[in-house]
């Protein structure tokens, strides 16, 4: 079974070190005597690999104050053992025996902790395991502490979403280079996934070719139907480079668009904008969602944009933070999100703009550099 992860999307130990030290720190902030995480983004984020997502329990275990334990199964710890590599020497490892009852190893490990965080994906066999085990101890999310310093990107993260984003680029411009009439949405689909890897990216997690009336469903999966002439095409397109993700979204028309469409699309440009503009440190997460939706709703189109203006993007496409209107937490430099606002006109037509932005003292730097403008195909 294969690792996730490889060594070329490694940092430096150092990285790694300073990410344990942060995260123990943000769980004594909370009042967390320790946090469990299993294998997830979250695990790779602290210690550099991915083990295999199995019914054996692999778990780090990281207290607030004192050593930090991993507890893998025996067949696991030379892969454990050379994958964090120096930073083993600050690293209890107890490799458990198929006979032996990991969970307790993980109970003796966190010594009679009464307030234990668990990180969010870690399998409900686990999680009601160790509820039971661990009684009365209050079993509370790992998220809020693991999530504050995942959410700011440190210099070497933006460089490879940065990376990430130029590929994609490179992918968008020559997809849309391309004829998309008289092929099936599934087809420019796969051909999007090939050159996104040969743009450079490792994966190639979706290609979403939503056209006509299919280009008002935000999440439209892929079709056999024909791209045809006079068909407004949304491309979302995505993947891993060197362990961080790429997102962005080109709105093209086959042929020369309507003036209804055009000025639509003119509305959907505006607002994007205005939603890249407003980002700053300190400014609210919502005033960026509110940013372009008060565009987008003077200009009558407001039912029509249905969902919130971005999430945050790293390791995951999806994560910390969300740009919505329910979000009141100001950004602050390092944060990395989609900015995304759409326009969607039910069994008639869609549109959607998709950069990745930065924050940075500086404002907001835009990593995705193609043109926004409406592209006209064939």
């Amino acid at each position: 079974m294969p690792v996730i992860s490889t060594a070329g999307t490694r940092f430096a130990d150092t990285v790694y070190a300073d990410r344990l030290l942060r995260a123990s720190a943000e769980a004594a902030a909370r009042g967390i005597a320790a946090l469990l995480v299993t294998p997830s983004a979250d695990y790779e984020y602290l210690l550099g690999y991915r083990p295999p997502s199995m019914e054996r329990l692999t778990c780090l275990i990281l207290p607030a104050d004192g050593v930090p334990a991993l507890v893998v199964p025996r067949l696991e710890e030379p892969l454990a053992r050379h994958a964090i590599g120096p930073l083993a020497e600050g690293i209890e490892l107890v490799p458990w025996e198929e006979t032996d009852d990991p969970f307790r190893l993980v109970k003796a490990r966190l010594r009679g902790a009464l307030r234990v965080g668990l990180q969010d994906q870690m399998w409900s066999r686990f999680v009601l395991q160790l509820r039971a085990l661990l009684d009365p101890a209050e079993l509370v999310d790992a998220s809020p502490a693991i999530g504050a310093i995942r959410r700011i990107k440190q210099p070497e993260e933006v460089d490879r979403l940065r990376a990430a984003a130029s590929s994609a680029d490179e992918a968008m411009l020559a997809i849309t280079a391309e004829r998309l009439s008289g092929r099936s949405e599934n087809e420019v689909s796969r051909r999007i996934n090939e050159l996104l890897l040969a743009a450079g990216h490792d994966t190639a997690d979706f290609a979403i070719v939503a056209s006509g009336p299919n280009s008002a469903s935000p999440h439209h999966a892929p079709s056999e139907r024909v791209i045809e002439p006079g068909d407004a095409v949304v491309l979302d397109i995505g993947g891993a480079r060197a362990g961080y993700c790429s997102d962005t979204t080109r709105t093209a028309y086959v042929g020369e668009p309507p003036p209804d469409f055009a000025a639509m699309y003119e509305v959907l440009r505006m607002a994007q904008a205005a939603a890249c503009a407003a980002v700053a440190p300190g400014v609210a997460a919502r005033d960026v969602d509110r940013a372009a939706r008060r565009i987008i709703e003077e200009a009558g189109y407001g039912d029509a944009f249905m969902h919130r203006t971005g999430h945050g993007i790293g390791m995951e496409t999806h994560e910390e933070p969300y740009i919505v209107e329910s979000n009141d937490e100001p950004l602050v430099a390092g944060n990395a999100f989609s900015i995304e606002p759409g326009i969607y006109i039910a069994d008639q037509w869609g549109a959607r703009i998709e950069d990745i932005v930065v924050c940075s003292d500086a404002g907001g730097e835009r990593l995705n550099t193609t043109s926004t403008e409406l592209l006209i195909v064939e």
